[in-house]
């Protein structure tokens, strides 16, 4: 049996593009997902990989996968694998990431869906635990230009 979609919604005050900034710039991602960028070219089918520290130091590949879907301050949809540094079986461990903005009076609607979880999925506790936890950040870091302190 399947893992059940993880599914988030967030409502900010921030502009679109600050939002998806938060998402996807270097600075951003640096900032709000615990010290990583994204590394792509953001053209459908291409690879990523959020690299930042970690197991492997500096460089550590945290996960990667294959953008399916980029549309700047719309959407990006991408499958999702381990690092390497974290499941040796990490190329069969895929599950499909997606994000979505919307304009919502003054505010953005950021939408996260999880899904396409296989059965027995090592990292899904983790991810159900870490997606809070970094949307959050996004959101006060697109709003007030700073970032929570998780005591890390």
């Amino acid at each position: 049996m399947e893992n059940a979609e993880l599914k988030y919604e967030f409502y900010i005050d921030a502009t679109i593009e600050k939002v998806w900034d938060a998402l996807v710039s270097p600075e951003g991602t640096r900032k709000t997902f615990f010290g990583c960028v994204i590394r792509s070219t953001f053209e459908e089918g291409a690879p990523y990989e959020y690299v930042g520290p970690g197991n492997d130091g500096d460089e550590t590949i945290h996960v990667y996968g294959s953008i399916l879907k980029y549309e700047i301050h719309k959407e990006m949809s991408c499958t999702e694998h381990p690092g390497p540094s974290y499941r040796e079986n990490h190329a069969q461990l895929e599950t499909r990431v997606t994000f979505t903005l919307e304009t919502v009076g003054n505010c953005t609607k950021l939408k996260l869906v999880n899904d396409q979880w296989p059965a027995n999925h090592p990292s899904y506790s983790n991810a159900s635990q870490s997606w809070p936890m970094i949307l959050s950040n996004v959101k006060t870091y697109a709003e007030t230009g700073k970032t929570l302190d998780f005591g890390w």
